[in-house]
């Protein structure tokens, strides 16, 4: 258990750090798993759409320190692959 005032601060910072990191995670999550979603289904414009959606939270993401910058771009690479092969 954290005794001095400082250290009390610290465990809040970390947890409300934590939480917001576990909220950015689940919504990278949830906009890839909709442009996967819309390539499964082969709809090209629900899935250009979703993935100008899920470019820039991707990016955003690399920014926060969620993702590296590399996985990101592998993702972002082969989900517009994907999107484009649609007819």
């Amino acid at each position: 258990m954290a005794n001095s005032i400082s250290a009390r601060k610290r465990v809040r910072q970390t947890e409300k750090r934590a939480a917001q990191n576990r909220d950015r995670r689940s919504r990278i999550r949830t906009v890839v798993k909709d442009v996967e979603l819309a390539i499964v289904k082969g709809n090209r414009a629900e899935a250009e759409v979703a993935f100008k959606a899920m470019e820039p939270e991707l990016m955003r993401g690399v920014t926060k320190g969620i993702l590296k910058k590399n996985t990101a771009s592998r993702k972002v690479s082969r989900l517009s692959t994907q999107v484009n092969s649609l007819k």
